[in-house]
């Protein structure tokens, strides 16, 4: 609004106005003509403002007789005072320190962000620098971004970096991201081309070595097949190659697993388990191996010769390995799988670290230790020889010579008194009659002992000032004060009741602040403090706080753990002060982290209220012996 009155050339007379002539002074032709289309120039401006101000808005601004009267209206309401202001420009100057890009954010997203919160700072005064949003840019970007950061750190002048040059490189650099990030593909192996990739090993796409390169041989006419001997194509073009086979012949007998799937024609072996890094899950073909099966699970597998296999169940299965029993979770049943396998990356995803190296496979537990050795046989291959568990459910049955504590366990150990109400009022069927044991069942007195309740009124009170303190410690309060407190430590004499406040920032200040107290009160009484009651905080049972009493010869009364039942009086009077101080910050809107002042008054006025711990006195007479006016 403001540049559009300034582009109407209005803006001068929203600040300034016009004066009016007071009636009964003569104007010349001149001034009457000026005043007149002064007085049309604010109409005008006045009509703008309507038509751009909300109806709500506009009717408690409608007694406003000129623009500028309007004008500092809005002003006020929106901008405020210089006070205002500024708390407004805290609240922004915070919000920009904690701005970072989220995870998924996009680049012209996260500028509009931080662009938007720079422009309201400097609608309120702010110094907002290309260099200060640059910097700040930079420093909040996701870590994808980091080596992009760097690289622009290096190679350009920050303070000579505009926003719009920052924002084109990183959207650049998104769009590549983009580009080049695609989704996971499982390695697929198939029978004909892709064979060569997979049995070429150490050559790479262009034969490097001694291999032969496909831009040298373009003519096939002189190429020797290192598996037939012919001339005229390649190893991986061999005719001789048996399609439907899924192993390769080695120089022995044995027989080579490829991928997934080995055709095996001799008898099952439950007791043996492929480790097979291109296996994309546990699989089993043995029903009778599965400890937990869910036979509801369906799915499909393909195999390295491009067929598929139903997916009829996933449970567990448990195997017992050198004496020790796993369980592998999440196991597939394949039923025409004639081969266990056990996939090294779905080992991997369960937080074991698998250690390959000269010919052993080792697996590690992150707490157990290495849990499973094995040897790499003659075709390169990691058997797992196991002991498979076949154990089937069983119902157990127990028995015993007391009827009574037999249906006293199968109500759930209730009270020998409420089955003697059940047989006596034949409230249920079929429970059998029986005499009540005189003896206690253990099991009860284990599982329904409780703590016996803590007295509500003390057995022994202070006789004189400084026979017992109570100290406790309250917080941390939040929001932080102006002068960065967050903790409050009161201390309470136990025969007046009168208490004292002190504010910290940590709790180490614990010492420093009961130093303090007692060099103040045992001044102004004459006495020294006898005992000091605390809980078990760290801040009241550190060394120095010991060594600190036991110079001074102090009593230490410290609580049972997890009983502040025991230290009531301090932590009551935490209680009552803060109830105390909420409803004043309330009432009055005061900000809230001028607690602090809200809890010196509050401690002032209670040592002047009358309790029930001293009859007929207030804290302060009671402390000094003078009645407070």
């Amino acid at each position: 609004m403001e540049n559009f009155l300034r582009s109407k050339e209005y803006l001068g007379l929203i600040e300034n106005g016009y004066v009016e002539t007071k009636s009964g002074i003569e104007q010349t032709e001149m001034q009457r003509k000026r005043i007149d289309e002064l007085k049309l120039k604010d109409m005008k401006v006045k009509n703008y403002l309507f038509q751009a101000i909300d109806r709500t808005i506009l009717e408690t601004i409608l007694v406003k007789d000129t623009s500028k009267q309007i004008w500092e209206s809005m002003k006020k309401k929106y901008e405020g005072s210089a006070r205002v202001k500024r708390s407004h420009l805290q609240a922004l100057r915070k919000e920009f320190e904690t701005l970072e890009m989220k995870a998924g954010e996009g680049v012209s997203e996260y500028f509009s962000r931080v662009l938007t919160v720079a422009n309201k700072m400097r609608t309120y005064g702010e110094r907002m620098t290309d260099v200060i949003v640059v910097e700040k840019i930079l420093r909040s970007l996701s870590e994808k971004f980091n080596y992009i950061v760097c690289s622009i750190e290096e190679s350009k002048d920050i303070d000579q970096l505009s926003i719009d040059e920052l924002q084109s490189s990183l959207i650049i650099h998104e769009q590549k991201f983009q580009r080049h990030t695609g989704e996971e593909q499982a390695l697929k192996i198939t029978n004909s081309e892709d064979r060569f990739n997979v049995r070429r090993r150490g050559r790479g796409a262009a034969y490097r070595g001694r291999g032969r390169s496909s831009q040298f041989y373009n003519n096939k006419a002189t190429v020797e097949c290192f598996k037939c001997h012919k001339l005229g194509h390649f190893q991986y073009e061999c005719p001789s190659w048996d399609k439907e086979a899924n192993y390769a012949e080695l120089r022995g007998e044995e027989e080579m697993l490829l991928m997934l799937y080995v055709d095996m024609n001799h008898a099952r072996r439950e007791d043996v388990w492929f480790l097979d890094s291109g296996c994309s899950n546990h699989m089993c073909g043995d029903k009778s191996l599965f400890h937990v099966i869910n036979e509801n699970f369906r799915q499909k597998v393909k195999l390295g010769n491009n067929t598929r296999m139903d997916v009829l169940g996933k449970g567990n299965v448990k195997l017992k390995v050198n004496g020790l029993t796993h369980v592998v979770s999440d196991v597939f049943f394949v039923p025409d799988l004639k081969t266990n396998l056990l996939s090294i990356g779905q080992l991997q995803d369960k937080g074991l670290t698998i250690l390959i190296q000269h010919g052993y496979m080792n697996i590690y537990h992150p707490e157990k230790g290495l849990i499973i050795h094995t040897e790499m046989t003659a075709n390169r291959m990691f058997v797992l020889l196991t002991n498979s568990l076949h154990q089937k459910p069983a119902c157990l049955y127990n028995s015993t010579p007391d009827l009574a504590y037999l249906w006293h366990c199968r109500y759930g150990h209730l009270s020998y008194k409420g089955l003697r109400t059940l047989q006596a009022k034949n409230m249920v069927h079929g429970i059998p009659q029986f005499k009540i044991p005189s003896t206690v069942c253990a099991t009860c007195m284990i599982g329904k002992q409780h703590r016996d309740p803590i007295p509500k009124h003390n057995n022994w009170r202070a006789t004189e000032k400084f026979q017992l303190i109570h100290a406790d410690l309250c917080g941390p309060i939040s929001p932080i004060s102006n002068s960065k407190k967050r903790y409050i430590i009161c201390f309470i004499d136990d025969f007046t009741r009168k208490a004292w406040t002190y504010f910290l920032v940590e709790k180490s200040e614990a010492l420093h602040m009961f130093k303090r107290f007692k060099n103040y009160v045992e001044k102004e009484i004459g006495g020294y403090i006898k005992c000091l009651r605390t809980d078990r905080g760290g801040e009241f049972t550190s060394l120095k706080f010991n060594e600190y009493c036991i110079k001074h010869g102090i009593k230490r009364q410290l609580t049972a753990a997890y009983t502040p039942q025991q230290n009531g009086v301090a932590e009551r009077k935490n209680r009552t002060t803060m109830n105390m101080v909420r409803c004043m910050l309330t009432e009055r809107r005061i900000p809230k982290n001028l607690w602090p002042e809200a809890v010196n008054w509050t401690i002032y006025v209670l040592n002047r209220s009358p309790t029930l711990a001293v009859q007929n006195h207030t804290y302060e007479e009671a402390w000094s012996g003078i009645k407070p006016s």
